[in-house]
């Protein structure tokens, strides 16, 4: 991928704002991966240093994973760099591999669409609970499946619409 490409130059504002999103929701899983790394690192100072574990570390961890793990799932659907077997498709001729493109697409806009409404479900059910230690709702373990599973959606409608006008968003 060019520089151009990944600057967004030369892309119409939908992309670009599309493309910021994705970088955003990196961002801040890449801040939260960070944060991850540093409140280990207090529990094995404060268990083998201090000998007193801080027992708030394990519930903060699960829940900075479940966000790094969704963000970076709807960045990697805008990316195209979800899990995928392409290579059987693009191995085929145009007459096959242009219908199987429509439909792992739309594939993704389905699963979309379950992920951000199951995740929505989730954390509406879960949300008068607190999470133990932590004492923050339950449901912010499900709000980013609610988010993956919406920007999932939007970002494939962009890549259908690309399909439609004949072209891939990845080249450039």
């Amino acid at each position: 991928m060019t520089e151009t490409l990944q600057a967004g130059q030369g892309r119409g504002p939908v992309f670009r704002v599309l493309d910021l999103l994705a970088r955003a929701c990196m961002l801040v899983a890449g801040v939260q991966l960070v944060t991850l790394i540093a409140i280990f690192g207090w529990l094995v100072f404060g268990r083998y240093v201090l000998n007193d574990t801080p027992t708030w570390v394990e519930q903060a961890a699960l829940v900075l994973v479940v966000w790094i793990t969704f963000l970076g799932g709807a960045a990697g659907v805008w990316n195209k760099a979800h899990l995928s077997i392409d290579f059987v498709r693009e191995m085929m001729p145009p007459v096959i591999r242009n219908p199987l493109r429509w439909l792992a697409v739309l594939g993704v806009i389905l699963f979309g669409c379950y992920l951000g409404w199951q995740g929505w479900v989730l954390a509406d059910k879960t949300w008068a609970r607190r999470i133990p230690m932590l004492g923050i709702a339950e449901g912010w373990r499900a709000v980013p499946m609610a988010i993956c599973g919406a920007l999932s959606v939007v970002f494939s409608l962009y890549h259908l619409a690309a399909l439609a006008r004949g072209e891939d968003i990845m080249e450039a």
